[in-house]
């Protein structure tokens, strides 16, 4: 059996504390790894118990960050503070990104400049980098959300409630059209 593994950074990791249906997460994901970087940022205690809780039941794991991953994640971040259209990255991302290019692991993230890392850097365009709005759409096209009355934005706006992160429009409306695309060849 192969493993889906992910590896998950600050900011996505407070929005899906958040979210009522968070635990999709792990219906994608066998193992979602936390960087020990990305532990130092969180402070709310929600999302300490949660995090806590979750690495108990063994659905998140701790990702120590070893010297080839350090190094490239270094490196990452040094590339993109060369180029001038690139938004820089930072070192909790990099490092996510740096385990996604080194290990397989699919990236999970809402973090503008390592969105764009697999479209800006060859080395990187194999990376695998969804936001929520990618995670909810795998839910939804797996049918591990169970989809009432065809209302696709219904998910996505439920999510925007819980969590106050709006999606892009166009990606909204590219994802709901690919769903209902889905659907019609389904039904």
């Amino acid at each position: 059996m192969s493993l889906n593994i992910a590896v998950i950074d600050t900011c996505l990791l407070i929005d899906w504390v958040r979210y009522r249906r968070r635990e999709i997460l792990f219906q994608l994901f066998n193992i979602i790894f936390v960087p020990e970087s990305v532990l130092n940022e969180i402070k709310s205690e929600n999302t300490i118990v949660w995090i806590s809780e979750e690495l108990a039941k063994g659905r998140l794991a701790l990702f120590t960050e070893t010297s080839d991953v350090i190094s490239e994640a270094r490196s990452l971040i040094e590339r993109s503070r060369i180029i001038p259209h690139m938004i820089s990255i930072d070192y909790p991302e990099a490092v996510c990104l740096a385990a996604g290019k080194l290990y397989g692991y699919t990236v999970l993230t809402e973090n503008k400049g390592a969105l764009m890392a697999p479209l800006v850097f060859d080395d990187y365009g194999y990376v695998k980098v969804w936001r929520s709005l990618e995670i909810i759409y795998e839910a939804l096209k797996r049918r591990i959300i169970e989809i009432e009355n065809n209302n696709f934005e219904k998910y996505f706006k439920e999510y925007s409630e819980d969590t106050y992160h709006m999606f892009p429009r166009r990606d909204l409306e590219r994802v709901i059209g690919e769903l209902k695309c889905l659907k019609g060849k389904r039904d």
